[in-house]
């Protein structure tokens, strides 16, 4: 049996050349962010709040972010922007909207600061939105970069330029909703039997595969954002994945109830193809879950499960007595359209844990930089903070459960011009509208957000409005500005008036809506 000497000089070259390489590259965490695009907090069959039956989706089967929930720690109390765009500017900047400028997606039809040529006969003069991300501005991929990551964004970026800019090596270019809605709209209700890549989940999901698998057989630390394009409208699913939901005893009796069957029902109506694109997205997650596991990095990969902003799943409704939990939806800063799901699983992260504190999306870059063995208080001009020491158990400071975190909607579209601000249990709204009517809500007994109390707390709601404004005139928000000009009648007559009058500004406490009874 023959053996081999190894000298010093021969193990110090190897020790040398492991420090240089894959020793270090192995130490640092790898990390990968699953963002769901229109995913209520609610829309999981994860209760965010445990023993509440409607802070989940039942019916709905997702054993992979179950598996997740079990193996890490479940944010009850996890905000983001009203929609996509921002959110995803908000993710990449670890800035908040008001100071990023980016708050909507939409044509700036070439003005700087009021948008005076959308909305000519409306109560209020909204703003632009910024079009771009910020050149100065950090991004995730920037700030990883020098401390030896690799990363990549594959699917939806949808915040326009081009991703290599903010030093993605591998992406899939200037992406929208477009490219995930497979199917044309309006030229066929019902789901085609062909089907094979519904949402682009499929191929989406093996490009990062593969990106994983080539990093992690280099040695090579990375950052990887899968951006998916589900669980936007335009819903498709497997046809074997509807068919599956269309035996459910809920779903044929919703078929009853509206006059329809599963082969009449028309495809945006149909909850079967809605759940059925749940469980397809699950079986996606799933994937990137065993190839970690296969490549051996599972104790070193964090995995972070978010959605990109807040939802109302009709669906929730197929199980009786089950009621929306939230008020309004996506495009609004009430709890309905910023409060979503998230999940995180990875090192030193307890299994089956929960976190009550408030936490929001633009917290992810300093996390991940705090992760990747960098300083994330070196990060000039972000509103986020990290949350890594929260995550292996460290108790939140009063600071910390308190800080303010804004949100900042000054447009027209579905919705209206207003802002919010949180700070721990309390929340003021701000509506441009009406601006003499002031809004607080204590959000530990009013999630529905039925009864504003700022006529009872005067002091305290005066308190957060003068941080909020004072914040916005600090980052350089657009503010918009009442409309000397506006034409009632003209604004009642909008598609969206109706919805603005009831979500809208009120004194007192507000009807519940039908679906809230």
């Amino acid at each position: 049996m023959s053996s081999t000497r190894i000298t010093p000089a021969v193990l110090l070259l190897c020790v040398g050349w492991l420090l240089a390489g894959n020793c270090v590259a192995a130490e640092k965490p790898n990390i990968v962010l699953l963002f769901i695009d229109d995913w209520a907090w609610n829309g999981t069959p994860i209760p965010m709040r445990d023993g509440m039956e409607n802070s989940r989706m039942p019916i709905l089967q997702m054993p992979n972010v179950e598996r997740l929930a079990r193996e890490g720690m479940k944010f009850t109390n996890a905000y983001a922007s009203p929609q996509c765009s921002p959110s995803r500017v908000c993710v990449q900047t670890g800035q908040s909207s008001p100071r990023n400028g980016f708050t909507v997606f939409m044509n700036d039809r070439g003005q700087d600061y009021f948008d005076e040529k959308g909305y000519p006969n409306f109560p209020v003069v909204p703003c632009i939105s910024d079009m771009t991300i910020d050149a100065d501005a950090v991004t995730i991929p920037e700030a990883l970069k020098p401390l030896g990551y690799v990363s990549a964004h594959i699917g939806k970026w949808h915040m326009r330029g081009d991703p290599a800019d903010e030093s993605y090596v591998l992406h899939d270019g200037d992406t929208s909703n477009k490219p995930g809605n497979t199917l044309p709209a309006g030229a066929n209700q019902r789901l085609p039997d062909d089907l094979t890549d519904p949402k682009l989940m499929f191929s989406v999901t093996e490009k990062a595969l593969g990106f994983m698998t080539e990093q992690a057989q280099a040695g090579q630390p990375f950052y990887l954002q899968i951006s998916h394009y589900a669980m936007h409208e335009g819903r498709e699913c497997l046809p074997a994945t509807r068919e599956k939901y269309t035996r459910h005893p809920l779903v044929q009796a919703y078929y009853q109830k509206i006059g329809k069957t599963a082969e009449t029902v028309k495809r945006k109506e149909d909850p079967a193809i809605w759940l059925g694109m749940g469980d397809d997205l699950d079986g996606r997650i799933g994937a990137v879950l065993q190839r970690i596991s296969e490549l051996g990095i599972e104790d070193n990969t964090y995995v972070v499960l978010v959605s990109d902003n807040g939802y109302r799943h009709k669906e929730l409704q197929l199980t009786e007595g089950l009621t929306q939990p939230h008020h309004a939806a996506k495009w609004w800063v009430w709890q309905g359209g910023i409060r979503v799901p998230m999940i995180v699983r990875g090192p030193g992260i307890k299994a089956g844990s929960d976190f009550t504190g408030n936490v929001v999306n633009y917290d992810f870059l300093p996390t991940f930089v705090d992760w990747a063995g960098g300083d994330p208080t070196a990060l000039k001009n972000i509103d986020g903070v990290s949350l890594a020491s929260y995550m292996k158990g460290r108790p939140p400071t009063e600071v910390f459960l308190k800080r303010n975190l804004y949100f900042h909607y000054p447009h027209y579209r579905s919705s209206m011009p207003h802002s919010a601000v949180v700070s721990g249990d309390l929340k003021v709204l701000h509506f441009y509208d009406r601006p003499e009517i002031p809004m607080l809500f204590d959000l530990s007994t009013d999630m529905g957000e039925v009864t504003n109390i700022a006529a009872r707390h005067p002091d305290k709601h005066q308190k957060l409005y003068t941080d909020m404004m004072t914040y916005f005139e600090k980052v350089g928000a657009r503010i918009p500005k009442l409309n000397p000009g506006a034409d009632l009648k003209v604004y009642e007559q909008d598609k969206d008036y109706r919805k603005r009058k009831d979500w809208g500004a009120f004194k007192g406490s507000r009807p519940l809506e039908e679906d809230e009874r």
